[in-house]
């Protein structure tokens, strides 16, 4: 099972102290290219090599320390608070004139309970909610193949995020197709929820690219959903989690590891950006992680858990 650590960072509700985690001369890295002018950002997502994500902790509010940041791609929350305080047009105008593409953060396989929508959502569809999910209290599980789903969830945060003027979006809890329990949703199969996860991205991306075709559509983790008829054709880029460490500092060396690695490949083969995010605190498995991103030709980013940070690029 992937591992989903960017709801940690959603859910957390105070910030971790980071110290020590990267070199001093790391830290001028960050702050030298902070007097630069920086290079626009490519037009193509398959020519991006460096990333950043941030999902809380924004000083003061602001983007400001992810302006500074010498990343070519952001990914951030849709709100400025994980509620209802959303990022305005001018900020993200701000953000991507530092040369930036910056992608949406939200989820589409889950609600969760602090989103603005959660409340009126469940009133009108309480059928619609399968389960909260054991491992992240306040967080439902949603029937995301019905059309309501849709039309009163995913279409408005989509709508939202072209509004504001992201450059994309970034879909998580795509992985809710394998953690729903087969017996929770009678009827249904594992290749079933799959299939009907793709059907889903595909249509975010469809909606999307049918306002704006250079529209980036990036979901987050999943990699084998490859496999499904038209899933290659609706992403531009993949997010994802702990390929070569967990948090934090953990090698990614259990049974899953492998293989999601592999499916990862073969999408970064087939043209695809990949995003990896692995969670690091130690110098040496900083520098493991650098030289896995290199070697793989992945735009990869070792964070803390909490994602409330932004630290240097890999070297």
């Amino acid at each position: 099972m992937s591992q989903r650590i960017l709801r940690a960072a959603v859910l957390a509700c105070c910030l971790v102290v980071f110290t020590g985690c990267f070199t001093p001369e790391g830290m001028k890295q960050l702050d030298r290219t902070r007097a630069s002018t920086p290079p626009p950002a490519p037009d193509r997502p398959e020519d991006i090599t460096s990333a950043v994500v941030q999902l809380q902790g924004y000083q003061d509010g602001t983007l400001d320390a992810l302006t500074r940041g010498p990343y070519q791609l952001a990914v951030i929350d849709l709100a400025r608070d994980a509620s209802a305080s959303y990022f305005t047009p001018d900020e993200i105008s701000r953000l991507k004139r530092s040369g930036k593409k910056v992608l949406a953060y939200f989820e589409i396989g889950s609600l969760e309970w602090f989103r603005p929508d959660y409340p009126a959502f469940r009133k009108r569809n309480p059928d619609l909610i399968i389960r909260e999910w054991s491992d992240w209290p306040g967080e439902y599980f949603v029937k995301y193949w019905d059309d309501r789903w849709w039309e009163e969830a995913i279409k408005p945060r989509v709508d939202r995020a072209i509004a504001a003027g992201f450059d994309g979006v970034f879909l998580d809890t795509v992985v809710a197709y394998d953690e729903i329990e087969l017996a929770w949703v009678p009827g249904e199969s594992r290749r079933d929820l799959a299939a009907k996860m793709v059907a889903l991205i595909r249509r975010i991306s469809a909606y999307a690219k049918g306002i704006d075709n250079r529209l980036w559509v990036f979901p987050l983790n999943a990699p084998e959903l490859r496999h499904y008829p038209g899933y290659l054709d609706a992403i531009d880029g993949i997010g994802v989690e702990g390929l070569f460490f967990q948090a934090t500092d953990v090698p990614c060396d259990d049974d899953f590891c492998a293989p999601k690695l592999r499916e990862t490949r073969a999408l970064r083969k087939a043209g695809k950006t990949v995003f990896a995010v692995d969670y690091a605190n130690r110098p040496e498995n900083i520098a493991s992680a650098c030289r896995s991103y290199r070697k793989e030709r992945f735009a990869g980013y070792v964070t803390v858990r909490d994602l409330d940070k932004v630290l240097p690029p890999c070297p």
